[in-house]
């Protein structure tokens, strides 16, 4: 939060006079990227906050690019946590899985996009670096619906074929 900024504001639309006496809406943009995210669903600005924050954190996840060295790759906890027991690199003693409810599917979804850049979009190199079969690595990205379009998205820009 301290690289942000946030504001509130009156939002509009179902609940009436309850909804345009308070400014419940928040509105959060990360300054050093620009990147920007809101909620107003809510009566409850709080409520408003934390979700416009868990919205900020998968946008800043989709969108920003950490560099990686493949000769020295070793995966994040964070990517390891949300890979499927079938991999190789993921032992009994890492936990449970994690899945895309969890606040921090985030994180393993961002070191996921950072190999998948590193490997110009090819599920396979990656899936090698991870120790799990291609299949395995498609379903866990068909498996979140922002993750599949930032996957797709740059898979477009080399030419590849999206995953469905």
């Amino acid at each position: 939060m301290s690289q942000c900024e946030m504001d509130t504001y009156k939002s509009s639309g179902p609940g009436g006079q309850h909804r345009n006496k308070r400014e419940t809406a928040v509105r959060i943009k990360h300054l050093p990227t620009g990147i920007i995210a809101q909620a107003a669903e809510d009566r409850s600005q709080h409520k408003n906050r934390a979700a416009a924050l868990v919205r900020l954190r998968s946008l800043l996840a989709l969108k920003v690019r950490n560099t990686v060295d493949l000769d020295t790759y070793v995966p994040p906890q964070e990517l390891v946590q949300i890979l499927p027991a079938k991999s190789t690199i993921r032992g009994s003693d890492k936990g449970s899985q994690i899945g895309p409810n969890n606040p921090k599917f985030a994180l393993g979804m961002q070191a996921l996009l950072d190999l998948l850049f590193v490997v110009d979009g090819s599920v396979s190199d990656a899936a090698k670096k991870l120790g799990l079969s291609t299949g395995a690595l498609s379903r866990l990205i068909l498996s979140d619906d922002s993750l599949r379009m930032a996957v797709n998205e740059f898979r477009a820009t080399k030419g590849l074929k999206p995953l469905k």
